[in-house]
Formats: structure tokens, sequence, C-alpha cells
């Protein structure tokens, strides 16, 4: 059997992760975050690839393009998630299982935060545990693959 591979996608403004509102967002930058799920996903034995944009278009070309390299993907789709039909779209178009995650719980803060375009079409949604809760959706994940 061939290794499990997923996609890690960040979207808008996670690269000023560290000085980005640290109340918030907590003070690790996305490069730790990265380091971090790296090594879980050796520990897990998978292969993870990460990503991130601040375009639209790029989040949606790069989940187009995972299949067949990747069999699920780990989403932080940030400000996109209240806003973007065409994630929401290309999520549901590949049909891979994909799992979303918030690193600040989005049902605690404003209105407009409460609403998710895409967790209709993901497996599940883990908010509110700062940077843990890449690692929770990553072995979400993984588990789920392994089970499928």
């Amino acid at each position: 059997m061939n290794r499990l591979s997923v996609l890690a996608l960040h979207g808008p403004n996670l690269n000023l992760l560290g000085v980005r509102e640290p109340g918030i967002y907590g003070t690790l930058t996305l490069a730790q975050i990265n380091a971090q799920l790296t090594d879980l996903a050796q520990t897990l034995q998978v292969s993870l690839v990460a990503f991130q944009s601040n375009h639209e278009g790029e989040l949606v070309d790069a989940i187009q393009q995972a299949p067949p390299t990747h069999q699920g993907i780990l989403i932080n789709a940030a400000a996109y998630t209240h806003t973007s039909v065409a994630i929401r779209d290309a999520i549901a178009a590949v049909n891979l299982p994909t799992v979303e995650v918030h690193l600040s719980n989005i049902y605690r803060r404003e209105t407009f935060r409460h609403h998710s375009y895409i967790a209709a079409v993901v497996l599940g949604q883990i908010s509110g545990f700062g940077a843990q809760s890449y690692g929770l959706g990553l072995q979400a994940l993984v588990s789920h693959l392994r089970q499928s």
C-alpha cells in the first residue's frame, strides 16, 4: 500500500501568524505550525504537503490538483471560510475527505464568522484549540482515511 498523503492548506493572512493578533491566534508562526504538523505526520506515517496563499484562486487550484497525489485535505480557509463558495465547490468537486480547522473558536467571535461555507462538504470541523486544532484535525483525518 502506498503511503497516505495529506494536503494542508492555509488561507489568507495565516502567513502573519505569530505577529497577527496573538491574543486570538497565538504566538506560533505558520512555519512552526507546519513543522509541528510535519512531525506529527511522520509519527502517523503519512506524507504531508503544506501550502499557504492569500489568493482564493490559488487555494481552489491546489484543491483541484490534490487528487491523485493526496488522499485527504486539512484546511484552514481562514476568512474564506465565511465567504468562499468557490472553495466549498472545489472541495465538493474533488470529493477527497477534508477536515476544516480554525485556531480560534469561530462561534465565540463576530457573528459573521459563525457561518462556514465549507462545513457542509467536509468530514468535520475543529476550532478553538489554537495550533493544536491542526494536530487534532490531522489525527482525525488520518484515522478516517485508514478506516475507509
